[in-house]
């Protein structure tokens, strides 16, 4: 993106939330599913409904292993029949690739990364739409093309704004354009503390590969249970159905700023670890973590050996 001189990260916030801030998200990766087979392929491979999706819908799905733990999640992208997006963290990118590899031998699917062609660029707050000139998708995960600044570029519904998908060498560009809509450009720090007051977790901070949807808190977004087979299914359903998962999503209210992956503990035993910890404008210190059932909402629990404390909150955070 251009250089430009940033604004101070509490301004930044302010932005995100009181107008309109923009970054490019270096951490994302886009790979396509083309050929006949790739709504039905992909039904059997990941959480939701992807053979419901028409043309300019998408959803938000999940990858998972045969016992239930997630692989990666992802953002899924029906372009039109026969070619479907799907955006993972790079971290995540190529063991999504790999396995979709594997499973696809007698299916008319061919796999392409776009990774080199494709850019996301976030615009996040209440004015992105005016900073972007152009009307938003009607939701989440709905897309459509567009042009912003004359930049070509699709446009995609998030809970915080609009996600801009366009060819990478087109940034400069778009940065120009949204800057002279009113955007700020952010850091993904300032983004981040958006994130965590939401309570939206992310594969490699508060999600891993040990971790089952319903321990993340993402069964209601990221899961079908209507649809057909898909791997790992067994576990979900069971789960949903007759049970409850041992560990939970939540907040932390903490005393003290931290760092990701110090250890909680209640009483003499340990029920977690700090995910994405940030210092927030409105709430001061605050994380996510995944926890074990019996640090319920209103349990303080200890922060490392250092003296720090948190409060256990439901997500997402919100005015004491």
């Amino acid at each position: 993106m251009e250089t430009t001189t940033l604004p101070e990260l509490d301004a930044q916030y302010r932005q995100l939330r009181e107008g309109a801030g923009y970054l490019l998200r270096e951490e994302r990766s886009w790979l396509a599913v083309v050929g006949a087979d790739a709504a039905e392929y992909l039904q059997g491979q990941l959480t939701n409904d992807i053979e419901a999706l028409g043309h300019g819908e998408g959803c938000y799905a999940a990858l998972l292993d045969r016992k239930g733990h997630m692989q990666s999640d992802m953002r899924v992208l029906c372009l039109g029949e026969g070619e479907i997006l799907i955006e993972t963290e790079a971290a995540t990118a190529a063991a999504v690739r790999s396995h979709l590899d594997t499973y696809r031998i007698g299916r008319a699917v061919e796999l392409e990364d776009r990774s080199g062609s494709l850019a996301t660029v976030s615009a996040i707050g209440p004015a992105t739409a005016r900073a972007l000139g152009a009307d938003p998708p009607p939701a989440e995960h709905r897309h459509r093309p567009a042009s912003v600044g004359g930049v070509p570029c699709r446009l995609i519904g998030t809970a915080e704004g609009i996600d801009v998908l366009i060819d990478p060498d087109a940034a400069v560009a778009l940065s120009t354009a949204l800057e002279a809509g009113g955007a700020t450009r952010v850091t993904p720090a300032a983004a981040e503390i958006v994130r965590v007051e939401s309570g939206e977790p992310r594969f490699g901070a508060e999600m891993g590969t040990q971790t089952i949807p319903a321990e993340a808190g993402i069964v209601e977004r990221a899961v079908s249970f209507s649809k057909g087979c898909y791997i790992g299914q067994e576990t979900v359903a069971r789960l949903h159905y007759k049970g409850r998962p041992n560990r939970h999503l939540r907040g932390l209210r903490l005393s003290a700023t931290v760092e990701p992956g110090v250890t909680l503990t209640l009483g003499d035993r340990e029920v977690g670890v700090v995910g994405t910890a940030c210092l927030s404008p409105a709430f001061g210190p605050i994380a996510l973590a995944i926890v074990r059932r019996e640090a319920e909402p209103g349990a303080v629990v200890a922060v490392g050996d250092a003296g720090v404390t948190a409060e256990v909150v439901e997500l997402p955070f919100a005015a004491a």
